[in-house]
């Protein structure tokens, strides 16, 4: 098999039947989402060891035997910053990825350096120069010219070689476990993404009432409908701005839906109707059927924000101390949320994630040990580690307990300033 553009249903089917004897391949997409519902596969590429293999998804339009194999638990695929990969997995086969493994997210797990692109995890894991000049590129057009093919190889010809150090690195720093409960987690949020729940990450919904939620429920499953009968994307049926609005004015007829400025664009005016059947719908309904609300984050304790800075802090340390990122352990609202679970007994949900998994072996009883007052900071006269957290032991003073000092981020990664940073 050479390395020239697989057109034709025959060599893509040699292809797939290459990767299953393989056991392991890497994979990267280019896709157009511009102006579709969801977005167009323009190409697909695959990379076995030493070997690249571009497919052109509009001339083989049937690449089911691929999806199947990301599907099953036969293969290894390794890819880069795989969400969309993983919906375009969804869409296809109804199931998920078995055996995925994103080289972004692992390089997370064992060094402070998340998110890097491509280009950068290439440098940083083996030192080579990848070239990045074609990521705008119209993946749409044919022919495609050498220097897109070209670029498309150098997306997957370095994946395997990560992986494998990767893998390796893990391994030895007992992490494996960590590395698979990762891309787990991150394969659960994008099927999420379109789970019944979804509506709720609209910006602005948890300031609605019952009845504006259940409004912004009804419009937002519209909306998708709408947009995927029209192949079209769905904020270009309707803004989720509009969509609130809507949900907070509650209008039953198409002249009220008009009323907001914006809604009388061409592209919004004429699904006006429509829109305003929708909540009619809604208003005639039983309240008993309208969504609970949800407690909004920060709007009961006001020293929320306060004590996830200084959590944030404790929480770099350690992550500095261990050699991971900061990023991919915890957010500023899973601290705000540990500390209302801890401090102030909010027990809805569940434990924090803070206090699961593999992050509680990373941070869960520093963090509630530094909230319980079992740790204290001190400023020492060293300006490169001005901060050391210091365990204590209750009354009898300091335990002879090593001190976690604070570390600084390394040279060029910026993007890895730790949470409160600014104190």
């Amino acid at each position: 098999m050479d390395q020239s553009l697989v057109t034709s249903r025959e060599d893509f089917a040699k292809v797939c039947d290459t990767i299953r004897e393989a056991g392991i391949v890497a994979m990267d997409t280019e896709f157009v989402s511009e102006g579709f519902y969801r977005p167009e596969l323009c190409l697909l590429q695959l990379a076995l060891p030493g070997h690249e293999i571009i497919v052109d998804p509009l001339a083989v339009e049937d690449l089911s035997d691929w999806w199947r194999i990301m599907a099953d638990d036969e293969v290894t695929v390794v890819a880069h910053a795989a969400r969309q990969e993983v919906r375009f997995c969804l869409d296809n086969t109804s199931s998920r990825p078995r055996r995925l493994w994103d080289v972004q997210i692992a390089e997370g797990l064992r060094t402070r350096s998340y998110p890097l692109n491509h280009e950068r995890l290439v440098a940083r894991v083996l030192g080579k120069k990848v070239p990045g000049t074609q990521s705008r590129t119209d993946w749409r057009r044919r022919p495609l010219s050498d220097r897109q093919v070209e670029y498309a190889r150098d997306d997957v010809r370095f994946l395997l070689a990560i992986q494998q150090r990767q893998s390796q690195s893990l391994e030895a720093l007992g992490r494996q476990g960590w590395a698979e409960a990762e891309f787990g987690r991150m394969i659960d949020e994008v099927e999420a993404e379109r789970g019944e729940e979804s509506w709720r990450r609209l910006s602005g919904v948890n300031r609605l009432d019952r009845t504006g939620l259940a409004v912004a429920r009804a419009v937002y499953w519209w909306r998708d409908r709408c947009g995927e009968e029209l192949d079209q994307p769905v904020r270009r049926v309707l803004r989720d701005d509009l969509l609130i609005d809507l949900a907070k004015r509650k209008p039953k007829t198409a002249e009220e839906v008009l009323a907001t400025r914006d809604m009388t664009r061409r592209n919004f005016k004429c699904h006006a109707e429509a829109l305003a059947a929708t909540v009619r719908e809604v208003l005639a309904g039983s309240e008993q059927d309208y969504p609970e609300r949800t407690r909004r984050r920060g709007e009961i304790h006001d020293d929320d924000h306060v004590l996830g800075q200084l959590l944030a802090i404790a929480l770099s340390n350690r992550c500095a101390e261990l050699d991971v990122s900061v990023s991919l352990v915890g957010t500023s609202d899973e601290l705000k949320t540990l500390v209302r679970w801890h401090v102030h007994g909010d027990r809805d949900g569940g434990p924090p994630r803070l206090c699961t998994g593999w992050r509680a072996e990373v941070c869960g009883d520093l963090l509630t040990d530094v909230l319980d007052g079992k740790i204290s900071l001190r400023v020492t006269p060293r300006g490169d580690t001005p901060l050391v957290f210091e365990r204590g032991g209750g009354s009898g003073g300091v335990e002879p307990d090593r001190a976690v000092e604070a570390d600084e981020p390394e040279a060029g990664d910026a993007d890895e300033l730790p949470f409160g940073s600014g104190l």
